[in-house]
């Protein structure tokens, strides 16, 4: 049995969970992180979002920018001691139609585009090809904040029939904390103890992500404060369960 920890992005699992996903490893289980919208965009020129995006990030096209990200994701699931996997999706950002015209030139916070109408089922498929067995169990993201990748990601993986377990999306949980108690109405959840060790562990985690620091935290200090602060209010992490109890 695996827990797989399906992230919609480079940085979302070990944001979310990476205190969780130490301990996992710790305790001896085999534990996964699923990088889903992980593949290299297609040559051709770039949105206004994608300079803003780039810009924010500091990094370069957008093929060079996925290559550090790659880079980054693999050090911080080295890290936290899981096995990583990348299905080779692309981001939303990058998404183009097939004449060329990307879905999302605004904002990434926006219901999914009418041109991708089968988008979720393409994200299912890629999951599933991962190599999927019946006794695994997933756990992805409630899609707090509605970043459009997330909500695709969850739908994908509701429609596989495996045991799923959602997290909270770090920073968006901070961002959105009103939205919880709604998206997990009626579900159950587990709470798990995260130790000082594995919370510096988590802390490192999410600083080997460096382009994206500056775009989720305000600084490095930040991050380690809320990120400590979220483990301590129960002392430890939650994840949640739509299934009942065996």
């Amino acid at each position: 049995m695996r827990w797989i920890f399906i992230s919609p992005h480079f940085d979302d699992a070990v944001l979310s969970c990476g205190g969780l996903i130490r301990e996992f490893n710790r305790q001896g289980k085999k534990v996964e992180i699923w990088t889903v919208n992980s593949g290299i965009p297609a040559e051709g020129p770039v949105s206004d979002l994608i300079t803003r995006v780039h810009a924010k990030w500091k990094t370069g096209t957008p093929q060079e920018t996925i290559e550090l990200r790659r880079v980054e994701d693999q050090n911080a699931a080295r890290l936290v001691g899981a096995a990583l996997q990348h299905l080779g999706l692309v981001d939303a950002i990058y998404r183009r139609s097939e004449t060329g015209e990307y879905f999302y030139t605004d904002d990434v916070f926006d219901p999914i585009h009418p041109g991708e109408g089968d988008i979720v089922q393409q994200t299912a498929m890629g999951i599933a090809a991962g190599g999927l067995s019946k006794n695994d169990i997933l756990v992805c993201p409630l899609a707090l904040g509605g970043h459009v990748d997330h909500v695709i990601v969850r739908k994908a993986v509701e429609s596989l029939g495996q045991e799923t377990w959602y997290y909270a999306d770090i920073p968006y949980h901070f961002m959105h904390a009103e939205e919880l108690v709604a998206a997990v109405e009626g579900m159950r959840d587990q709470q798990f103890s995260i130790s000082d060790d594995s919370l510096a562990t988590w802390q490192a985690g999410i600083e080997a992500y460096t382009s994206q620091l500056s775009s989720l935290f305000e600084d490095a200090e930040d991050m380690h404060e809320r990120i400590k602060n979220y483990r301590d209010v129960t002392g430890g992490l939650r994840i949640w369960s739509s299934a009942l109890p065996n």
